[in-house]
């Protein structure tokens, strides 16, 4: 009788097994997918990803790797590339290195502000850039990660009102050409300078002063050896969360539609809360003894857009682009 019961089980056993094997590993197991960012577990982004990561956790398992700990900035894109990682947060300045006509996307004062840049993506103009960058650089680009507007911050006491004022100060940019040709289209004397090393040359004199969002001006912080902050909301910063291919063809319509919709979302919100955020610092600043005034925009608008539509790079944009994407409402 025991023995009988022992071979039974054995059978039943070796039916279950036989079966588990009959089914690929992704059918057994949630999908994981890798999010790769240089931004900290402290940002309003890496909440951005936990609220996506929860929206989908009944399809896909999304593991973030923050503070460029999997891929260093700048290599998330070819990491997708080549199918080594899943999802990034990858820069447009990466794209336009491979794709010239995408530096429109990031020359000064293209956007308004935030949902400037939401709109413009959504619009038929946003989607059918996408998609050349999708075809051309085998990635699927999800949508447009806000991470707040970039403003003129000043140790030197000087007021400035036009980008003429700006003459030959030393503004600290990130290294790259993209980022140079932004610091001339203010007027000044763009300096390439580690990120990580701005606090010392602001500090020091090595540099007049830099240009971040004010999140940014609050987590590293220069408001401590700033004198003022002049508004001149020259970028709308952003990048774009991106996906491997392979992954997304991978997921099937069904699943890209609600994956999709729990993206947008979670963009949403992200945008509101930076949004926020920028408005209670701004006055935090103010309070902390920052001078904080607006120059004349219109002024740095036309000298910006001279110099870029003189530029090697506006040689590849698509003709009349400029005017369409600053009609988008």
């Amino acid at each position: 009788m025991e023995s009988k019961i022992d071979r039974r089980k054995l059978l039943i056993s070796g039916a279950a097994l036989a079966a588990t094997q009959g089914f690929p590993a992704w059918a057994q197991d949630k999908p994981t997918l890798r999010f790769a960012a240089v931004f900290s577990d402290k940002d309003i982004r890496a909440d951005m990803m936990r609220m996506l990561a929860k929206d989908v956790e009944g399809d896909f398992k999304i593991e973030p790797f923050l503070g460029g700990t999997l891929f260093k900035q700048g290599t998330e894109l070819v990491a997708l590339q080549r199918d080594n990682l899943e999802m990034g947060n990858v820069a447009p300045q990466e794209i336009s290195k491979q794709m010239p006509s995408w530096s429109v996307l990031t020359s000064a004062y293209t956007f308004r502000d935030a949902n400037h840049v939401l709109s413009f993506f959504s619009s038929d103009l946003g989607v059918q850039m996408k998609k050349q960058a999708e075809d051309q650089l085998k990635i699927k680009i999800l949508g447009p990660t806000f991470y707040g507007t970039r403003q003129v911050g000043l140790r030197i006491k000087k007021k400035v009102n036009t980008p003429a004022d700006m003459a030959g100060v030393k503004l600290r940019m990130p290294p790259g050409d993209a980022w140079q040709l932004l610091g001339r289209s203010l007027g000044a004397n763009p300096t390439p300078m580690a990120y990580a090393e701005t606090y010392t040359g602001l500090q020091t004199g090595a540099i007049d002063g830099q240009d971040n969002p004010l999140p940014n001006v609050q987590n590293m912080k220069f408001y401590e050896v700033m004198s003022q902050i002049v508004l001149t909301s020259h970028l709308v910063a952003f990048d774009v969360l991106s996906m491997n291919l392979k992954s997304w063809d991978a997921m099937g319509p069904a699943k890209q539609k609600t994956f999709q919709a729990a993206v947008d979302k979670a963009l949403a919100w992200s945008v509101q809360q930076h949004l926020s955020r920028e408005t209670e610092l701004a006055e935090g600043f103010k309070k902390q003894g920052l001078d904080i005034y607006a120059p004349d925009i219109a002024a740095f608008r036309a000298h910006a857009q001279k110099v870029y539509l003189a530029s090697d790079e506006a040689k590849s944009w698509a003709p009349g682009i400029l005017d369409k994407i600053l009609a988008v409402k």
